[in-house]
């Protein structure tokens, strides 16, 4: 998207009270679901395969790898947001400077999501399409860049596949 496509997009979720709560859910409630359900399918984990396993070990630190390696790289990077470039008002509100490369949230999500998939397919497809409403929210509501989602969603679906599924 262009500078004047964010503008356009965060005129558009502020303009009504509806679009700026439908927004607002997206970027808060969603990523708050996958908040509840990871811890609840390891404390699962725990219970079915144990402490040792290597299907709970995997899906507790893959996840918490990605977590660092991508928290890493937001301060190596420090890649101004969308609001700090072109100067408008997010339509979600947010006053942090930078940090914007690549997107926390879309990474954490999808390589939650690729947990899941790895555990339980029909749960993984589920939080597949959660996490890329995540992204998408991201975007619309202003906070990141096209470029920040798709960074973070394919450093966790790569790594994803390679920790889960080939390793």
């Amino acid at each position: 998207m262009k500078e004047q496509q964010y503008k356009q997009v965060s005129e558009f979720f502020s303009s009504t009270k509806t679009r700026s709560n439908t927004i607002k859910v997206l970027h808060d409630i969603l990523p708050g679901i996958m908040m509840v359900f990871y811890p609840l399918q390891l404390i699962l984990l725990l219970i079915r395969e144990g402490f040792k396993s290597e299907v709970f070990l995997k899906a507790t630190l893959v996840p918490l790898a990605v977590l660092v390696f991508v928290t890493l790289l937001r301060y190596i990077v420090n890649a101004k947001r969308p609001y700090e470039k072109y100067d408008y008002v997010p339509a979600v509100s947010k006053n942090t400077k930078g940090k914007s490369f690549p997107s926390r949230h879309t990474a954490s999500a999808f390589i939650i999501a690729m947990a899941f998939l790895y555990i339980e397919t029909s749960l993984g497809v589920v939080m597949l399409i959660i996490a890329t409403l995540i992204a998408v929210s991201r975007v619309l509501s202003g906070v990141h860049f096209v470029r920040d989602v798709v960074g973070g969603a394919l450093i966790s679906i790569i790594t994803g596949i390679l920790c889960f599924f080939l390793i």
